[in-house]
């Protein structure tokens, strides 16, 4: 099973990837288009659109390669009893908040696209298009953190371990 939810985590990374080049392209469009004086409706909408997606679908693989800011200053001073047990009750609590926000991430692109909203922008694109995207990571997320729960009680690994002298080989 963790060789599937790795390759999960990556598909989701690879969509992130071509998000990320999609906000460039429409960005890089809108510039040239504002020079050459023509006007495509839209384009800033888009462009945020891309951007929200890269971030979103970014989390998942970003927690698996422990690239999330995790504040290890009280952890450092604790005994390793409590370090233990706080470490736990980290996971479930963000396990738990992203199991939340990932119901209520679906939630909102069901609302949306059942009251047929659209964005106020030029553009009016239906906005549960863009949120599948949020939806997505946010869905990703919660099972990332429901991974390194499960991964954290039967002792194995959840995080990547960095490769040795990677950082020795960069300098």
């Amino acid at each position: 099973m963790p060789g599937m939810m790795d390759k999960f985590y990556r598909f989701l990374m690879f969509l992130s990837c071509l998000s990320m080049l999609l906000a460039f392209a429409s960005i890089m469009l809108g510039v040239a288009a504002r020079e050459l004086r023509w006007d495509i409706q839209g384009l800033d909408a888009y462009a945020g659109y891309a951007i929200a997606a890269t971030l979103f679908l970014a989390l998942p693989s970003t927690l698996k390669h422990g690239d999330h800011i995790r504040v290890t200053l009280v952890m450092q001073r604790l005994p390793a009893g409590a370090q233990n047990v706080l470490e736990y009750w980290c996971l479930l609590a963000a396990s738990s908040l992203g199991v939340y926000l990932a119901w209520f991430a679906c939630r909102l692109v069901w609302v949306s696209y059942t009251t047929h909203d659209v964005s106020p922008s030029a553009d009016a694109s239906p906005l549960w298009i863009p949120q599948l995207a949020m939806a997505l990571g946010c869905i990703g997320f919660a099972i990332a953190f429901l991974h390194a729960l499960v991964a954290r009680m039967t002792g194995g690994p959840f995080f990547d371990a960095p490769i040795e002298g990677e950082l020795a080989k960069t300098e």
